[in-house]
């Protein structure tokens, strides 16, 4: 096991996971077990910034739960709980809040694409949402974060406000988390236009290989994925999107590198490509739908879970709260 503790969150979105968060962080967070201390977190606070329906809130919160200890998540060694059951993920985001500068997040990009054109529509929470995030990750001290390129920015804002905390209180409290960018699949396009993210969002199903998705389905998507009309199948973002991208899908799911995995189908036709393509999906991923099913069917199994992995993270949590409660002045209600 090596030195450091890694934390990764992950929004409960509807209908729980597909390839892209897959490929993109879980399965790296099952692989990471194996190295580090790690807290994972279903982060339900940051959904409301954009989930306003009780229900759903609830029901997407354990669906998520459920596809991450089915994605291989060993919730006896790490740690898996909804960031609402610790209560100190708020209290050290108002903290942050009232250190970190506005001109900082105004810098953030992700909030201009989301808001669009209704910024002053927009919730303070999507606004803020990056302290909440750094938050999350120094609550714990955590010292390794795996995200995504989009992300990488808001890890450098968690970095900057641990760092003006430290130098506002003078103390050398907080460490600087280090990103973690893992794999051949840290962005993962959509199987219908692969200049897009695979997203829930995109109204085509046939866009996304959901986690629940069944042998059939995933083979049905994987064949009728877009492709190009260019001989042989090679890594070209620019030009061949839809190309790049399922070779990338392959060479993830089959643990080598891109250029290994175009060194032996360059030479394939697209239809002979997306078959293989389609049957190591289907070998990969239905033994994972499989145990995702049966855990959708067993809510209390997942709740139970969830409510041991919150009181490991508020036992990790409080007694690092109350170091920093005392370092900004705060009154300890036990003195």
């Amino acid at each position: 096991m090596q030195q450091g503790l890694i934390f990764s969150g992950i929004q409960p979105t509807q209908g729980g996971l597909h390839l892209g968060n897959y490929l993109g962080a879980i399965r790296n967070w099952v692989m990471l077990q194996e190295e580090f201390n790690c807290i994972f977190c279903v982060v339900d606070l940051h959904a409301l910034t954009t989930l306003i329906d009780p229900a759903a809130m609830r029901a997407n919160t354990r669906e998520m739960a459920a596809a991450i200890i089915a994605s291989g998540i060993d919730v006896d060694r790490s740690i898996l709980f909804v960031q609402s059951n610790v209560s100190a993920h708020s209290q050290l985001a108002w903290i942050f809040n009232c250190v970190a500068p506005m001109g900082w997040l105004n810098r953030m990009t992700q909030f201009k694409e989301k808001a669009g054109k209704d910024r002053e529509g927009a919730p303070v929470g999507l606004f803020d949402y990056p302290v909440l995030m750094a938050a999350d990750i120094l609550v714990y001290k955590a010292t390794h974060v795996p995200v995504g390129e989009d992300q990488k920015q808001h890890l450098e804002l968690a970095r900057d406000i641990a760092a003006i905390f430290n130098r506002k209180f003078g103390v050398d409290f907080f460490p600087q988390p280090e990103p973690l960018i893992l794999g051949e699949a840290t962005r993962v396009m959509s199987l219908r236009d692969g200049t897009k993210k695979m997203s829930k969002s995109d109204p085509s199903d046939m866009s996304r290989i959901n986690l629940v998705d069944d042998a059939d389905a995933i083979a049905s998507k994987i064949r009728k994925a877009k492709s190009d009309a260019i001989e042989g199948i090679t890594y070209d973002p620019e030009n061949r999107p839809e190309a790049s991208n399922l070779l990338t899908i392959y060479a993830a799911l089959d643990g080598r590198s891109r250029a290994e995995v175009e060194a032996e189908v360059v030479s394939l036709q697209f239809s002979a490509f997306k078959n293989r393509l389609a049957d190591l999906a289907v070998a990969k991923l239905s033994p994972l739908a499989a145990e995702m099913r049966r855990l959708r069917a067993d809510p209390g199994y997942v709740d139970s879970v969830l409510a041991k992995g919150a009181e490991r993270a508020n036992a990790l949590a409080l007694p690092l709260m109350r170091e920093i409660n005392e370092i900004v002045g705060f009154l300890d209600p036990r003195s």
